[in-house]
């Protein structure tokens, strides 16, 4: 069997993000833990973000962060790609660019060809020069199923660091990629998404949101975060919590990628998405009448999303107009951040 004939997909019952543990378990032993203060230590696991970040000097702060994941696509080198593209984004959320990235590798030697993991790797190597950064080396253990990931070092000036907590009342928020991935992932594993709707699903999560930071730090945004496994909701919640504001998001207005509403009234739902609004439904107020499908869509668990992040309202036009010359078509404000209120969220139709 060659590279070209492996379907990834036969590995996993669950790939991608959705194969992150639940939100709510993950909170729970995250609140235990505790480290000493340090004055340089600008980012860490208290707020829910994507990287830490650790100032050097006055002019450069480090972002590190890590992620992997089981194949999401049947192609190897689609998943890496994939895959590298979901762990760059964190220091692009962080408003950061890229310096260097080390291999993180699960791969069962004896029971899939070596082929399929010189692919994977490959598709990781060519996402780490297109964000302009070096790959330096690696980890391999052998394991199933097959897992891939990256471990990134990047930099950012300290005073422009993008955090989840830097939230205010009167702001838009803009997404700059459409929902949809998991439900259309999950769709294909059972037949039933369309090959065009799925081959553009692909083609969302390999878009580097590299041009979405250098957006955001034009328009001088202080809080963003991407979206990922615990869906928009989950990563809204912590972003709202973490500033201590309320998003109020219009349902209607946020961008779905073609074919997931359709799969979703089909009852195709990841159940990382269960997951997800156990997380988040104690905190959000959703309308009465939302529509089902796509008040689940909302929770769906993206595999390498888009930036969402609040600018000024006399900045989003500008920040639009930039992220579509960029080639993110479906950006879109999708909200507004309001005074805290008794929610998190209010999800409006």
């Amino acid at each position: 069997m060659s590279a070209a004939s492996f379907d990834l997909l036969t590995t996993v019952e669950s790939g991608g993000c959705s194969a992150k543990l639940a939100p709510g378990r993950l909170a729970a032993v995250l609140k235990g833990l505790r480290q000493p203060a340090n004055p340089d230590l600008l980012v860490d696991i208290t707020t829910h973000d994507d990287a830490g970040v650790y100032r050097l000097d006055a002019e450069t702060a480090l972002i590190q962060t890590v992620d992997f994941f089981p194949p999401v696509c049947a192609d190897p080198r689609e998943f890496g790609r994939i895959a590298a593209a979901n762990a760059l984004s964190d220091v692009y959320a962080m408003g950061g660019r890229v310096l260097t990235a080390m291999n993180i590798v699960g791969f069962p030697a004896t029971r899939i060809p070596l082929e399929v993991l010189g692919e994977i790797l490959a598709g990781g190597q060519e996402k780490v020069l297109e964000a302009g950064g070096l790959m330096v080396g690696g980890h391999t253990i052998d394991d199933w199923p097959p897992k891939y990931g990256l471990a990134v070092t990047g930099i950012v000036h300290p005073r422009r660091v993008i955090t989840n907590a830097g939230l205010r009342p009167g702001l838009a928020l803009i997404l700059t990629k459409p929902l949809g991935t998991g439900t259309l992932v999950a769709g294909q594993r059972v037949g039933l998404a369309a090959d065009a709707d799925y081959r553009a699903a692909l083609a969302v999560m390999q878009q580097l949101n590299r041009a979405g930071a250098d957006v955001m730090q034009a328009c001088d945004v202080k809080a963003g975060t991407d979206i990922t496994g615990f869906g928009l909701l989950g990563h809204a919640m912590q972003m709202a919590d973490a500033s201590g504001v309320t998003l109020r998001l219009q349902a209607a207005q946020v961008p779905l990628l073609a074919g997931a509403h359709a799969l979703a009234e089909a009852g195709c739902l990841p159940g990382a998405m269960f997951r997800n609004l156990d997380y988040v439904e104690n905190k959000v107020r959703f309308a009465p009448g939302l529509d089902y499908s796509l008040k689940m869509l909302l929770l769906d668990p993206q595999t390498s999303g888009g930036l969402f992040f609040g600018v000024e309202p006399e900045q989003a036009q500008a920040a639009l107009a930039g992220l579509c010359d960029a080639g993110y078509a479906a950006s879109a404000i999708v909200g507004e951040t309001v005074a805290r209120t008794d929610y998190s969220i209010e999800v409006l139709r």
